[in-house]
Parts: structure tokens; C-alpha cells; sequence
């Protein structure tokens, strides 16, 4: 009965890819704050103290970014931007009022979800290239000196936008669309979740 009612929406791999992806951020946005601001640098003291989130803050850093590079070789042809996309976000007020049946159909993942991707993409570029000029500073001669509150710049101002994506990915899969979190942890949706939310998709998927 299960298999008439559900169908598979993530595999084993893409929600491993997803997760180690998600903590490995997660690690780097609480050693990153902590860093950033001695208010909160109680969440480095929580992670081992000061020298140790130091050292583990770039090596995870990397292990994020090498998991979004996997990600994309996973995802890259679901995330491309299709004519439907531009439809839905001329649509988006319905879509945050729950008003499904108003919303365009959609593919495997919607305009917003693929906003969302395309920012920790390349924001994940833009954070370990500045990061990689803070980790090494002595590779920098000193007539090149500009390049260190370059990075600097460069490195806060990705984490702000990665860190608001974060949160409205959080919110949108957490609370505003229910069933989200449970297909990333187990791998399957209903139909009719996916029929309402991702009608393009399940067509797709069923050819129902």
C-alpha cells in the first residue's frame, strides 16, 4: 500500500550529499560568528575553544565546499532556470500564502529552491577563495598586502548572503512547506505532496 501512496523524491546518496553538505555550513557559520564577534564567541568555547575552532573552521570550510561541488554534480540539471521559473516568481505572493492551487507547476525544485542553490554555490567560491588568502597570509608578499582586507571583505560579505539563504531555507523547508524535512530524511513524499507542490515533477516521475 505504502508504494501506490508514496514515490521516492531523494536516494540514499543525495540525502547524505544534502546533509553532510548542511552541517558542515552549520560547523563554519558557528566557528565564523565566533570569530567575527566576541559576543558570541561562547560557540567556539562549545566546539573545542578558540585554537581548535581555528584550525577546524578552514579544514571543514573545504570539506563544505568539496560537498556542494558533489551537489552540483548531483543537482546541475535540476537547478537550471526553465521558462516556468520566471512564471512563478511573477507568482511567488501565492506560494507564501499556501495557495497552491494558484501556484504554476513546477519541476523538481521551484524558482526559490534554486535561487537559494545558486547563492551557496557561488558563495561557497567566494568563501574558500577569500578564506584560502586569510588561511595562508604568508604566501602574500607585502607588496600585495591589499589582497588580505580584500579577502576579508570579500569573505563577510558571502557569509552574510549564505548565512540569510540559510535561514530562509531553514524557515521555507521547516515550517512552510511541511513534509520537506522528512523526504530529505527518509527519501519519500506522497503524491499528493509532490502533485501539489512539484506538479511538473510528478508527472514526471509517474506519468499520472
Amino acid at each position: 500500500m505504502r508504494r501506490r501512496t508514496v514515490i521516492e523524491r531523494y536516494p540514499f546518496h543525495e540525502r547524505f550529499c544534502h546533509w553532510l553538505t548542511g552541517f558542515a555550513y552549520i560547523y563554519c557559520l558557528a566557528t565564523g560568528l565566533a570569530f567575527y564577534s566576541p559576543y558570541v564567541f561562547w560557540l567556539a568555547i562549545m566546539l573545542g575553544g578558540g585554537p581548535t575552532s581555528r584550525f577546524w573552521h578552514p579544514v571543514i570550510g573545504v570539506v563544505f565546499v568539496g560537498a556542494q561541488m558533489w551537489m552540483h554534480h548531483i543537482w546541475r540539471g535540476d537547478v537550471k532556470f526553465v521558462p516556468e521559473d520566471r512564471e512563478w516568481l511573477d507568482k511567488t505572493k501565492y506560494y507564501a500564502t499556501n495557495q497552491d492551487e494558484k501556484v504554476p507547476p513546477q519541476g523538481k525544485y521551484n524558482a526559490g529552491q534554486k535561487i537559494f542553490y545558486w547563492a551557496m554555490y557561488y558563495g561557497a567560491f567566494l568563501l574558500v577563495l577569500s578564506g584560502a588568502v586569510m588561511w595562508f597570509p604568508e604566501l602574500i608578499s607585502v607588496s600585495f598586502g591589499w589582497i588580505r582586507p580584500l579577502a576579508i571583505f570579500v569573505h563577510e560579505g558571502a557569509a552574510l548572503v549564505t548565512i540569510g539563504a540559510f535561514i530562509i531555507h531553514v524557515y521555507m523547508g521547516a515550517f512552510m512547506v511541511p513534509g520537506s524535512v522528512d523526504a530529505m530524511l527518509h527519501g519519500f513524499v506522497t503524491k499528493d505532496w509532490a502533485r501539489a507542490h512539484h506538479r511538473l515533477w510528478f508527472h514526471q516521475k509517474t506519468g499520472e
